[in-house]
């Protein structure tokens, strides 16, 4: 990989000598090496080993932002340049307001107890891909085809900022997915399941149960009958109560999303209850070891963990330093940017709800006719509506789950939802197969996870949301 250490002189001469004519300059320059594997039915679609290089520069002045993106890192001193030229013409009709950090200067790599995935030759990956490709397909003779997709990037970044911060840090993150498609006459009916990792590549190694099961499902779903679409009690795993907090409810609590949206502040208004006294709900990057786990984010601001509900009430959301600036709250180290392409973003890290005491073998006790729903198909969110389609389900019938169903997506407003939470279980799972999309900037690592969740009054259909 290319090194960046030639570079820091070159960061920290550029803020000190531009600093001044801004309100706030930050240079963030990276390196990536990066594997990505695609195989189409067993067939090479993708194959490749990249390294990249390349920069970025931020310049604030009087609440307006210029920013300049480049791979020739020997134009830094235009590119500096340019976003200040880029600032103070978008600029200059407010004040600018950045919530105060402490200047740091640290080095940081994450650690990779799994091993790391650059010591690993491509053949080595291509052989895995291959692996499990044979074994989606051959999971049931109804499966016509099949995707793997594999990927490792380890990045590294050095930040730069006219207010002292000059932070090094490093991080590797791998993905695979799965997807089999099964077909019985005109019936067709897909498996998915994803996995992901920053610990490292042997992570990867023992993915076979999970493959086969994403093949099996796609097979058995063709001759089940689809559910009966109605209003039921739910309950559902911890793959969807991940899914469900981040998607329905964690987009909502990005501060940019709500500090120039009166109607959404109003309805996220501090202390207000949503939900039941034991739910909890948190997010952060500071639990270490998760796919959006880091030390600092693209700001410089340290990683933390967020209250986001407490008791049922709403007691938090997640800044960058200028949304915690405009509302008077704490920066909470969620300013993230994919690569240096793009501008930092509000972004969600690892979000969680926390584990309650309801046993789980108890969540289905006196629910006459219900759905139980597991993993993860596919979904979509509008602002507090949401739909998910469910990767496995079966009807509970007196207490006891029964048949299985298809085709079972669970629709709502997310606020209602939540006062509707019946029984948080004892158990917790994260997923770590997340990569979030926002503005442009899609499949940022990020993690999510949960209890079983009991949910009363769930619209439950039949019309695949994929």
């Amino acid at each position: 990989m290319a090194s960046l250490t030639d570079y820091q002189n070159r960061l920290t001469e550029g803020v000190a000598r531009y600093g001044d004519r801004t309100d706030f300059l930050a240079i963030r320059l990276e390196t990536s090496q990066s594997t990505q594997i695609v195989l189409e039915s067993q067939r090479v679609d993708t194959l490749s080993e990249a390294i990249s290089l390349g920069g970025q520069v931020r310049a604030y002045y009087r609440g307006g932002w210029g920013f300049a993106s480049f791979n020739q890192l020997e134009q830094l001193e235009a590119q500096i340049e340019q976003a200040i030229a880029a600032a103070k013409q978008v600029g200059g009709f407010a004040s600018s307001a950045l919530a105060p950090i402490a200047p740091i200067q640290d080095t940081v790599i994450l650690p990779l107890p799994q091993g790391d995935p650059r010591e690993i030759s491509l053949r080595e990956k291509k052989y895995l891909c291959d692996r499990y490709a044979d074994l989606l397909h051959q999971a049931d003779p109804h499966i016509v085809s099949t995707t793997v997709r594999y990927s490792d990037s380890t990045q590294r970044t050095l930040l730069a900022t006219s207010e002292g911060t000059l932070i090094d840090q490093t991080w590797t993150d791998l993905e695979m997915r799965f997807a089999a498609t099964a077909r019985q006459g005109d019936g067709v009916q897909t498996g998915r399941e994803t996995s992901g990792s920053r610990q490292g590549y042997r992570d990867l190694l023992q993915l076979d149960e999970a493959v086969i099961a994403a093949g099996k499902r796609a097979a058995q779903a063709l001759t089940l009958p689809p559910v009966q679409g109605d209003r039921y009690t739910v309950v559902i795993d911890p793959i969807l109560t991940g899914l469900f907090v981040h998607e329905a409810f964690g987009h909502l609590s990005e501060a940019d999303m709500a500090y120039e949206n009166p109607d959404l502040l109003a309805v996220m208004e501090f202390g207000k209850r949503f939900g039941p006294e034991d739910l909890h709900i948190f997010d952060g990057a500071a639990p270490p070891g998760h796919r959006g786990s880091y030390c600092y984010d693209d700001e410089g601001t340290p990683a933390t963990t967020t209250a986001l509900i407490e008791a049922g009430r709403l007691v938090g959301r997640l800044h960058s330093r200028e949304t915690a600036s405009h509302l008077g709250e704490t920066p909470t180290g969620n300013a993230r940017c994919l690569n240096y392409h793009y501008p930092p973003l509000v972004r969600m890290t690892n979000t969680w709800i926390e584990r309650g005491q309801t046993p789980v073998a108890s969540l289905c006790d006196g629910i006459k006719l219900g759905v139980y729903a597991a993993n993860w198909l596919g979904g979509m969110t509008n602002g507090e509506m949401f739909t998910f389609t469910a990767g496995e389900a079966w009807m509970i019938r007196n207490g006891q789950r029964a048949e299985p169903v298809r085709d079972v997506t669970l629709s709502g407003n997310v606020f209602k939802t939540l006062a509707t939470i019946e029984a948080i279980g004892d158990d917790f799972q994260w997923d770590e197969s997340g990569g979030c999309g926002k503005g442009g900037q899609n499949g940022l690592a990020v993690g999510c996870g949960g209890p079983s969740l009991r949910i009363r009054d769930v619209v439950v259909g039949g019309d695949c949301a994929d």
